[in-house]
């Protein structure tokens, strides 16, 4: 192998594969491994407020003068993680985050986020490829993949960014923008008017008259892509490109962003198919400002080229790699995994068992207690007695997991109110790292209460507290995704291409960030803990089918 490069979803999934491979540095000081953690340019950025080129960014000015001492500074100090890169780069006074991609090439490791490789732009794929490279592939907590899969192969273009662009461009992509407002105008009041005639044609009504009071719809999914609107893109960026190719300065940081986003968009476009859904969704506060479309006044749209199976984008990855291995404690069923990430049929698959026994962890079913939308605010009392009657009865560290931050703070306030005793901790939109790490470290382990977290959220999965630093879990949801019109269109393209739309849009997802939340409570062959599943569909037989088979479920 000339690579080795290890992928993880998520934050706390990096730093546990940098302490595992500094373990096996440490075990032999002779062994030549050169290991390089790999950050994301907005997170690796020392000057977010300049431009990235020489004349606005100091960092950028004279690079590749400055980069060989630097680069021979970092293979001496062969420490690349994030910190140590950002200290030899500001040392030579070099951009932190162009260091590491030219580390990249004297690397045996690197620890990256799954969109290092898998994204329509990857680095390492890209230079794999280029290189010939023979790169063995780790995808850590791979079922993952699917939601980031999808997340990276959809484009969205936003209505009020062109309105920003055509009032801050220069004279030359006046022309070309304006080209797209029309055809992006003229696409609105097609849609507007099929939806009139569908309307009208239901009510019995004459589609003029009801024309006069009828309303675009919030979300609509178009069976063709927009040929006029594609053209006059690609002409904006034929153009656009060529404005910037002449070597202007201080170019407006909206026309950049919105020249790469419709890039990206078209690429999108190019590999459209069955695998994805073009749609069109109009937010309500726009519908509230403009009682009807009109070709000289639309709502604020948003169009989206949305990937619904990741497989047939993700195929040439696999081709690439020399080896690929996916792991996770939640890739059940395999089907499910090969059809959405588009394994090879002859994909090895080990089920390698738990090194945990059911006399570790106690799991209870809360059969008397529905956390649907509609029961939550009868059943809220339950599901607080059951935590503070667990409490009192082992007290200690706990998480408890909610379906949103809604439901989360109903919750937390509930408890506090019967309960202020215990000590309760709660997960808030938007934290940054400072933030997730003060939370983390609430769970000592002499420290008593209960964190409030959110499914599938960054406390759900990839982070240890071992012994008594976390003795149960509270789950207060099936982790469905929600039914909207999004979730519900694509579960109808999953049912035809697939067959199986409700289980792969719905049940699958939902099952595995339940498992994984549970996994936090025990994490070495010496701990042990309690699980409370608080809803009467954990008692499903298909539902039970999906947990981890050394849990031994009993009802409450």
């Amino acid at each position: 192998l000339d690579k080795v490069f290890f992928l993880t979803a998520k934050t706390p999934g990096r730093q546990l594969a940098l302490d595992a491979l500094q373990r096996l540095k440490d075990s032999s000081a002779q062994l030549p491994l050169r290991v390089l953690e790999m950050v994301a340019k907005d997170k690796a950025c020392e000057h977010p407020d300049k431009a990235c080129h020489g004349d606005s960014c100091p960092l950028a000015k004279g690079f590749y003068d400055r980069l060989p001492v630097a680069r021979q500074a970092a293979v001496q100090a062969g420490a690349w993680n994030r910190q140590a890169v950002r200290e030899l780069a500001l040392a030579h006074s070099v951009c932190p985050y162009y260091l590491s991609q030219e580390m990249l090439l004297w690397s045996d490791v690197a620890v990256a986020d799954y969109n290092h490789f898998f994204d329509l732009n990857a680095i390492l794929h890209g230079l794999t490829v280029s290189e010939s490279w023979r790169v063995s592939v780790l995808v850590d907590e791979a079922h993952n993949l699917v939601a980031r899969g999808r997340q990276m192969y959809t484009g969205e273009l936003e209505q009020r960014h062109l309105k920003q662009v055509r009032q801050v461009a220069p004279l030359v992509l006046k022309k070309p923008l304006d080209r797209v407002w029309r055809a992006w105008t003229a696409l609105l009041k097609d849609i507007f008017e099929d939806q009139i005639k569908v309307q009208s044609k239901e009510q019995g009504k004459d589609p003029a008259k009801f024309q006069a009071t009828g309303q675009i719809a919030t979300y609509t999914v178009c069976q063709q892509l927009p040929q006029k609107l594609l053209i006059a893109l690609q002409k904006f960026t034929a153009d656009a490109t060529e404005f910037f190719t002449d070597g202007v300065l201080n170019v407006d940081s909206t026309l950049q962003a919105f020249y790469f986003d419709v890039l990206y968009f078209l690429r999108l476009a190019e590999l459209h198919g069955p695998h994805s859904l073009f749609d069109v969704s109009v937010p309500d506060w726009a519908l509230q400002n403009a009682e009807r479309l009109h070709p000289h006044r639309p709502a604020d749209s948003v169009l989206c080229l949305r990937n619904v199976v990741p497989a047939p984008l993700l195929k040439n990855r696999w081709t690439a790699a020399h080896s690929v291995t996916l792991f996770s404690a939640t890739l059940s069923p395999p089907q499910y995994l090969k059809d959405m990430l588009g394994l090879p049929d002859a994909t090895a698959w080990v089920d390698v068992p738990s090194a945990f026994s059911s006399n570790q962890l106690q799991v209870h079913v809360a059969r008397h207690i529905s956390t649907r939308f509609h029961h939550r605010k009868r059943t809220l009392g339950s599901v607080v007695d059951v935590m503070a009657r667990q409490y009192a009865q082992t007290p200690g560290n706990y998480l408890a997991f909610f379906s949103s931050f809604e439901y989360l703070q109903m919750a937390a306030g509930a408890l506090t109110a019967s309960r202020p005793d215990i000590a309760v901790w709660r997960q808030s939109r938007k934290m940054d790292e400072a933030d997730r790490d003060a939370f983390l470290l609430r769970f000592t382990p002499h420290s008593q209460g209960i964190g409030f977290a959110v499914l599938g959220g960054a406390f759900g999965e990839g982070i240890d507290l071992p012994g008594t630093r976390l003795i149960g879990a509270f789950i207060a949801t099936l982790g469905l995704p929600q039914v909207n019109p999004v979730n519900e269109q694509i579960r109808q393209r999953m049912q035809a291409c697939l067959g199986r739309g409700y289980d792969y849009t719905y049940l699958f997802p939902g099952i595995q960030k339940v498992v994984q939340a549970a996994g936090r409570v025990i994490r070495t062959p010496q701990d042990r803990g309690v699980v409370f599943l608080m809803d009467d569909r954990f008692a499903r037989a298909e539902v039970q089918n999906l947990l981890p088979g050394w849990w031994q479920a009993g009802g409450s």
